[in-house]
C-alpha cells in the first residue's frame, strides 16, 4: 500500500458517495513526475545548470546546424512562455551559451544561435541525463515503457 492508497481509503471511508478513482492515476502521476524531477535536477546540478537550462539549449542542438532559432519558435519548441524564453536568453547569453543576432527576415527581430560552450553543455549533460531516465524506468520491462509512452502521449493530448 503506498501513499495514494491510503489516501483513496480515506476518501471512500469520509465520502463513499464519490468516486474517487481518478485520484489513483492523477495523485500518482504528480507523485512520480516530482520525483522525476528530482532525480533530473540532482543529475543538472551536478553540472552545474538547471533543467530550464538544459531544454533551451537542447532544443537549439536538436535544430542541426546552425543551431539556431528565432525566440518564438524557441519558445514554442521548448514550450515555455515567451517572457520565459527572455528571461532564460538573458541568463544564458551572460553566461557565454547562446548569442542574439538580427534576423535578416524581420528587422526587429533576433535570431539565438547556439555557442560552442552551449553545444559543449548539452554534449558533456546528455549521456548523465539520459543514464537518470533510463534508472527512473528500470523498473519498467520494455513492453511497460511503451504502453506508458502511449498512455501518457494520449492523456496529453486530451487534456
Amino acid at each position: 500500500m503506498d501513499h495514494v492508497d491510503r489516501i483513496l481509503q480515506q476518501w471512500a471511508r469520509e465520502r463513499p458517495d464519490l468516486d474517487v478513482s481518478p485520484m489513483a492515476v492523477i495523485g500518482r502521476l504528480g507523485r512520480a513526475a516530482a520525483s522525476v524531477d528530482a532525480r533530473l535536477a540532482a543529475t543538472f546540478a551536478r553540472h552545474g545548470i538547471d533543467a530550464a537550462t538544459f531544454d533551451v539549449l537542447a532544443t537549439l542542438v536538436r535544430q542541426g546546424s546552425p543551431h539556431e532559432l528565432t525566440p518564438a519558435e524557441l519558445a514554442a519548441d521548448a514550450m515555455i512562455t515567451s517572457s520565459a524564453v527572455a528571461q532564460r536568453l538573458n541568463r544564458l547569453e551572460a553566461l557565454g551559451y547562446v548569442t542574439r543576432h538580427p534576423d535578416p527576415a524581420d528587422g526587429r527581430g533576433k535570431i539565438v544561435r547556439l555557442t560552442t560552450e552551449g553545444r559543449g553543455i548539452v554534449e558533456r549533460v546528455l549521456p548523465d541525463h539520459l543514464a537518470t531516465e533510463h534508472a527512473v524506468l528500470a523498473t519498467l520491462t520494455d513492453p511497460e515503457r511503451d504502453q506508458l509512452a502511449t498512455l501518457l502521449a494520449r492523456l496529453a493530448v486530451g487534456g
